[in-house]
């Protein structure tokens, strides 16, 4: 569905440039649910902007669905459906009529678009608001007919750019509960931005992680915590009881680390399996007559691999 090679853009921002995408090599299989991760300026918004034919690339190439962007950039716009970080329908407009006018945009015959306008809205539960002003509806509820609106003229790809910013958690998960079997139904294939950690975590079936316009990461979410993070365990352990221990837990895992503790001293080692491995350690720990406070197993996040591969976690980067 999707095929980069050395994709770019760069911006003149005055008399500088800025080089906000800097080769992207991509490629995205027809059915994937592929989640794009990086801080705020990392090149995921500007790329899926060059993917979606809105913005051209300043070199590279890109096909999708089957299409180059630069060379016919109408036809990829008819074969995709966009959802960008606004509301998408006019406010003015009742929520039937702007599903209506979309189909009819994207050349569908009046009684195919109600046929699928139809659909959608008892899909993405949105029927009892079909003659409803856009301007009363909740973000929520925006957000849903944003998603009806990209796939109105059933699009075999999806995208969608940061599509639950600013919801509360509940509204976050009801929309993904829409998302999701709107998926499993249409066998659609989906691109999508976050910042959500979580999001990306869940969802997607593979993570590409993007910072200062480039890609350095991109398999699954598993994979990648278990290849740049792994697991951690953690023991407090009395003051007196640090040499003995140090000695016994560098035998095994590596990257041992140690921090000052109210109780005395913590330290921790990268395992794989933390919380299975934990009470063999303890029992060799306590063998060997070292005192353990507590103990605590850790399972890496999307956030500890950003922090692995750049040396800083995401979270820095948002703010």
């Amino acid at each position: 569905m999707i095929h980069t090679e050395a994709l770019t853009r760069t911006f003149r921002v005055g008399r500088e440039s800025v080089e906000a995408v800097r080769g992207i090599d991509l490629d995205v299989a027809e059915g994937e649910l592929v989640a794009f991760l990086g801080p705020n300026g990392a090149g995921k918004s500007t790329t899926l902007r060059m993917l979606t034919s809105l913005l051209p690339p300043t070199s590279g190439l890109a096909r999708v669905a089957g299409v180059d962007v630069v060379a016919r950039p109408a036809e990829v716009r008819r074969r995709i459906g966009y959802i960008g970080q606004k509301d998408g329908a006019g406010h003015n407009y009742r929520v039937w009529d702007e599903l209506l006018m979309q189909g009819r945009f994207y050349g569908m015959s009046k009684s195919d678009a109600v046929e699928s306008g139809s659909a959608l809205l008892r899909t993405l539960d949105l029927e009892a608001l079909r003659m409803r002003k856009v301007s009363s509806l909740s973000g929520g509820q925006k957000r849903r007919l944003d998603i009806a609106l990209g796939l109105i003229h059933q699009p075999g790809l999806l995208f969608l750019d940061e599509p639950s910013t600013g919801m509360d958690p509940q509204n976050r998960a009801n929309l993904w509960e829409h998302i999701l079997r709107i998926r499993e139904e249409r066998g659609t294939t989906i691109v999508l931005t976050t910042h959500y950690l979580d999001e990306a975590d869940q969802m997607a079936e593979r993570v590409v992680i993007i910072d200062h316009g480039r890609i350095i990461a991109d398999d699954t979410a598993d994979a990648l915590k278990r290849k740049q993070a792994g697991d951690r365990l953690t023991v407090v352990v009395r003051t007196d009881s640090v040499p003995r221990a140090t000695a016994l837990l560098a035998t095994e895992g590596a990257e041992l680390a140690s921090r000052p503790d109210p109780d005395g001293t913590a330290l921790s080692i990268r395992v794989e399996a933390a919380s299975h491995a934990m009470p063999g350690v303890l029992e060799r720990l306590r063998a060997a007559g070292v005192d353990v406070v507590a103990a605590s197993a850790h399972q890496p996040t999307l956030d500890d691999v950003f922090l692995n591969l750049t040396g800083r976690s995401l979270r820095e980067g948002e703010a």
